[in-house]
Order: structure tokens, then sequence, then C-alpha cells
């Protein structure tokens, strides 16, 4: 069946907007058993860099988080592929079961968020539906030796069997990474956790769910402040939820949330307490002509991104790549088509609820590139100064690593080109749903289903 729907790879060169059939990126890295028959818990449901770019921390359905780092001798020669090793895997949450409303609560890791490194320790903020932890991961390599009251093998003495005093050592012993446990938030949503973000003050961070954005302080568990509510008086009145929010890279006063109609509010906590009256609304006008029953569900925001300069602003919905200049609400200033082609498709993937998948997106380290995912294991890259975008696809069948990625091209016709493949040959059931972007050097990280690939750009 599949063999009618893939073909041969030619020159795309004449083709406006597709470039080469070789791409600048290669094939680095895949993580992940390559097996038909996945496991629930083993599906990849969070990736995220560190602010150097040295960790890549992965979070699945099972509540497990996976840390890979960096080879050294991979940073010092840039020319070879990113080696990237697991460096810890530990279980970050546990089912729970809410009693008082009879809900079970999963384990899948919704958000990972890093914190800026501030001594030999890493930490990070990982989130499910309704339990927000602060992890701390550090490294050990020496152990103490020679106490006075205690045996080697961990026995207490008694005091009166000591004739001598001895000055414990440390001693060398095989690097341990350990993560520990710091904070743990708890108790203050009552829908799902959907979005956390660490504020540029290193200090606070946000959690939003579908009616509500909680601030919180690093240091304190036991209370959080209200800075959005949504929620109605009358639930049958509820029109629109929270989708996705984030804090500006920059002004730690400032902050956006998107909305299931489309729509994303800027607010500024030096205003007021509770930040239900925006500051800036960033709208775009629908046409009456192309209104169908799906516009409202396909303009939801999936994922809102600030550029890295604090300048503009990123969203995704189903359909497209938006990006918003700040000083600018009318509009956008550049939109970007995902999979344009799938307008077409939009009752059957209604359902098959595919309709309602969350893509994420993110920014190159100097905001010249976009980066999201789509189905089929296609992910769309669109160079802002260039003007050029390129689909490729994530697949261990690419080759072996170091070789460029072939761009393809989704056809709606019949008769199709080389390089090209059919919208109904799409699989549906392999999708990029999470990516992120190295802050420093050209390397990505996307995950599908229980697999985790990384590509580098290819250089000359």
């Amino acid at each position: 069946m599949w063999s009618s729907c893939w073909t041969y790879s030619l020159n795309l060169s004449s083709v406006p907007g597709d470039g080469d059939s070789q791409s600048r990126w290669c094939l680095s890295q895949v993580k992940g058993a390559v097996d038909d028959d996945v496991a629930e818990a083993d599906i990849i449901s969070a990736v995220e860099f560190n602010h150097s770019g040295e960790l890549l921390a992965t979070g699945d359905r099972g509540g497990r988080i996976v840390i890979f780092q960096q080879e050294q001798e991979s940073k010092n020669l840039p020319q070879c592929h990113a080696e990237y090793n697991v460096y810890s895997t530990f279980q970050s949450h546990e089912p729970e079961f809410d009693y008082l409303k009879s809900l079970e609560i999963e384990e899948k890791i919704n958000k990972i968020r890093w914190l800026p490194q501030k001594n030999a320790a890493h930490f990070l903020l990982s989130t499910n539906d309704k339990t927000i932890k602060l992890w701390k991961i550090s490294e050990r390599d020496k152990r103490p030796e020679g106490y006075n009251l205690k045996e080697e093998d961990g026995r207490y003495r008694h005091p009166s069997s000591l004739t001598t005093l001895r000055v414990p050592v440390f001693q060398p012993m095989d690097l341990m990474v350990e993560a520990s446990p710091r904070r743990v938030y708890a108790n203050a949503h009552t829908y799902h956790i959907n979005s956390i973000s660490v504020n540029s003050d290193n200090e606070t961070y946000l959690s939003a769910d579908d009616l509500r954005i909680n601030l919180w302080h690093l240091d304190f568990t036991d209370r959080s402040f209200n800075i959005v509510d949504i929620k109605p008086a009358n639930m049958e009145e509820l029109t629109e939820v929270i989708t996705a929010s984030e804090f500006h890279p920059l002004q730690c006063n400032t902050f956006v949330y998107g909305s299931s109609k489309g729509s994303v509010r800027l607010c500024d906590m030096r205003a007021s307490a509770l930040c239900d009256q925006h500051s800036k609304l960033f709208e775009e006008p629908e046409d009456p002509s192309t209104r169908s029953f799906f516009s409202e569900i396909i303009s939801s925001i999936s994922d809102v991104k600030f550029s890295h300069s604090g300048r503009y602003m990123m969203t995704r919905d189903y359909l497209t790549l938006k990006i918003w200049d700040l000083h600018m609400e009318s509009r956008p200033v550049e939109i970007y088509q995902v999979h344009g082609y799938l307008r077409s498709k939009l009752c059957s993937l209604y359902e098959n609820d595919c309709i309602f998948d969350k893509f994420e997106c993110c920014w190159r380290g100097d905001d010249s590139e976009v980066m999201t995912g789509s189905y089929n294991n296609f992910f769309r890259m669109f160079d802002r100064d260039a003007q050029r975008d390129a689909t490729l696809e994530a697949t261990w069948e690419n080759g072996s690593p170091g070789c460029p990625l072939k761009t393809w091209r989704v056809s709606a016709g019949s008769r199709r080109k080389r390089n090209e493949i059919g919208v109904d040959c799409l699989d549906f059931s392999r999708k990029i749903l999470y990516t992120s972007w190295h802050p420093q050097d050209n390397i990505v990280a996307l995950a599908t289903v229980n697999n985790l690939y990384i590509f580098q750009e290819k250089l000359n």
C-alpha cells in the first residue's frame, strides 16, 4: 500500500519555496527503540534544551525525565555531529487519585523548563496536570571515609570503643548523577496545567491552566498569586479557555497568554495585581467568506513563544505559524503555512481527533529561523531572512548520521513529481508535536512517539 506513495529523490531547485532536494540539515542521532509496538508510558511528551544547550531533557507519559548531555568532544569539534548521551534518568511524577473529585491524575509530563545555572548543579521545573516540581540535578565524584562513630559499611560504633580520633577524608569514586526534588508546588490548579514559564528575574515563574494563571515564587510552595482568572460566574457562559502562556524573556513584568479563540493577550503586572484587563490584544480579523464549522478549532493557539530579542512573538495554530511584532497588534508581520494542504481534510481530521493536536514551535538562537512539526514525521523550517522554507522528515531510514536530509513536497493532485507525497498518503499517527532548538548552535531536537531525533546543520 505504502510503496505507491513514496517516490525517489530529484533536484527541486526550480520549485519556488522548497530549495534543493538536499537540505543543509543532517541526522545526528536517534534515541529510543525503533519498534512498532510502543508502550503508552514511553511516548515522549516534552523536549527542552537548557540555557547553554549542554543538557537536553525529555519527559514522557510515564512520568519519567531523561536528561542527555552533549559530549565534550562533540562541543570542541563542531564539524562532527552533535553527540548526546544519557546523563540522568529519574521518575518525576507518579499517578495519583483525587478522592474529592473521584479523578485520576496521570503522571504524564506536560512541560519541562530549565532554570538558569548559578552553580555546579542544574535545576529544572516539571509538571503534570496538577503538580509542579523543582528538581536539582547534581554530580558527586567523591565520598567521605574515615568516620569516627561509623564503620565503613554504615554500622555505628559505640563511643566507648573509640581509642583514637581520625580525620575523615574524601576519596574519589565513580561519577554519580543525583536528581533530588527540592520543592513541590501542589493544590493550586483546579484544571489541567498546560504551561509553565520561568521569569527573567529568576525568582518567580507562572503556571497556567484552562481558566487561571498563577504566579509563584520559587522559594515558597504554600502560596501563589492568581494573576489571570477568566472563569465566568456561570460556566455556561464560558466561550474560551487559556491554551498557552509565557513570560517575556527580558521584561519581568510582562507575559502573554493565548486562547482557544486564536487571540493572544499581553499583560503588564505593573498595571494591576489581577491582570484580567490586558494591555495589548493580538488578533487577526477573520475573513467571513472562509468561516466554517472548523474555524474556531483550527484558530486555537497551541503554542506561543517570544523571540530571544523580545521584539517578536510567535504563535502556532493548527494550520499556520504567525510572527507578531509587539508594537503592532492589528495583524501578524509574517504568516507561514505549515500544512495548508490539510484544509480540505478537516472533516476526516475532526473524526479521528487529529484536529485537536497541539503543535509546539521554537526559534533559532539568533531568531532568523523558526521551526514546528507536522504529520508523517515531517517538520517545517522557515528562514525569515532568505524567505525560504523546507519540509524535512524525521526517520531513522534517512541513512547514516551526517547524510543530508532530502526535502519533501506534499501534493494535493493525483499526478506527483519525484520527492513528492500525496495528501492521502500521509500517516497521521506519525506526528511531531514537541520541538526544541539549541540556544547557541544549529542543533534541533524533536520527538515523535517514543523516539528523540537530533539533527545538526551540515557545515560547508
